[in-house]
């Protein structure tokens, strides 16, 4: 099985913005097939017990405008999620009573302990990014625009290596005086 950067979409709240006004455009992805499945508390432990502890997944978005010359508009996210395998003792976590190994994924250097498996596989695969920009960038009229997204990583005991890009749908929005 691969892996697929699925469900790509934009979402803003507004039709409509003034010429002055900031943009803010909510990007969402998920990536899905084998790191999915392969995500488990199983694949932790053997990973954690052949020192294969931390998994780092690189991804990135860029906002542009479309038409037949497509031009990048705002800033460019390019960020990543970082899973750190560790031994605990804590009942809460492990559902296994034999199992001790747990994740620990952090995002913009904020760590995050998630209540299960199913949590942990939601908070690394799943993405909701706010993208921000002035629509005095596109100037005045109805513009179509769209997202690139990549994403990457490397070989892990339980993950074959990855890099793909793949586009949104195009979404129109507005700019009055």
């Amino acid at each position: 099985m691969t892996n697929t950067i699925s469900e790509v979409s934009l979402e803003k709240a507004p039709e409509k913005f003034k010429e002055g006004e900031n943009v803010t455009v909510n990007v969402k992805f998920s990536i899905t097939g084998a790191l999915r499945q392969a995500f488990n508390e199983k694949n932790w432990e053997k990973a954690y017990n052949k020192h294969d502890n931390v998994f780092k997944l690189r991804y990135g978005i860029k906002l542009y405008s479309g038409g037949l010359r497509k031009r990048e508009i705002g800033k460019a996210l390019d960020t990543y999620k970082k899973v750190a395998l560790f031994w605990t003792r804590n009942p809460k976590l492990t559902q296994m009573g034999e199992k001790k190994v747990w994740v620990q994924i952090s995002k913009n250097f904020e760590p995050f302990i998630p209540k299960n498996q199913v949590e942990a596989q939601e908070v690394l695969l799943d993405f909701d990014e706010k993208m921000h920009f002035n629509a005095s960038e596109l100037g005045v009229g109805k513009h179509k625009i769209g997202a690139e997204i990549y994403v990457s990583w490397f070989k892990h005991d339980y993950a074959e290596p990855f890099d793909q890009k793949a586009h949104s749908k195009e979404i129109e929005i507005e700019i009055t005086k």
